[in-house]
């Protein structure tokens, strides 16, 4: 399976409505690798890795994302694979 890296960038309602949670969940149910932080201009984002399918699974999810969220935009960029291990919410 070909293995990929994408940094992503959602936009909207994604801070202070447990997105970073719910995305944290949602990478570790998948088994994708990665991480998730709040950026300081209300955006979210993320790294996922893992295999194509899968990734884009998680992107996919990131148009929903937690029930409190309301995602106007997400912005996809693929990036070289590093090989990371966990999924975690970066601070």
């Amino acid at each position: 399976m070909e293995q990929i890296r994408v940094r992503v960038w959602i936009s909207g309602k994604v801070q202070g409505v447990g997105y970073r949670y719910f995305t944290l969940l949602q990478g570790r149910e998948l088994g994708v690798k990665g991480w998730v932080r709040n950026l300081t201009d209300g955006r979210v984002q993320a790294v996922f890795e893992g295999d194509r399918e899968t990734v884009e699974a998680m992107v996919k999810w990131c148009d929903r994302g937690s029930p409190a969220a309301r995602v106007r935009e997400v912005v996809v960029e693929l990036e070289e694979w590093e090989g990371l291990a966990g999924f975690d919410i970066l601070y």
